[in-house]
């Protein structure tokens, strides 16, 4: 699923996930989801406000994680595109979108 790092001023991140991913991906009787930043795991706590129109996740590590990508030089009020890839139960892995490789779509030769 796409998310989004919106800047909440002076460097600090908050995870955007929106309201259809959070119904869609996030069952309500969890309390708090796994994530993996490359070698990195930690367990960010959503609250009930997650499921009702602020589907946000906060976590200072996230930020020191966009840092260590440099990721956050890019702008610091443009939202980064990110990946949250399932990868468990109430388990995933964030990654930038330009580390995702692409699939190609297969292309047929055409007859000359």
């Amino acid at each position: 699923m796409r998310v989004k790092a919106e800047s909440k001023g002076h460097g600090i991140f908050e995870l955007h996930v929106g309201e259809e991913n959070a119904r869609r991906y996030f069952p309500k009787t969890i309390s708090a989801i796994e994530l993996e930043l490359d070698h990195l795991q930690i367990q960010c706590p959503l609250g009930p406000e997650f499921w009702d129109g602020q589907a946000d996740i906060f976590d200072p590590r996230i930020d020191a994680w966009l840092d260590n990508k440099r990721m956050q030089s890019r702008c610091d009020r443009a939202p980064i595109p990110l990946a949250m890839i399932p990868s468990g139960e109430n388990k995933f892995c964030l990654k930038p979108i330009s580390s995702i490789p692409r699939r190609r779509a297969s292309v047929s030769a055409r007859p000359v």
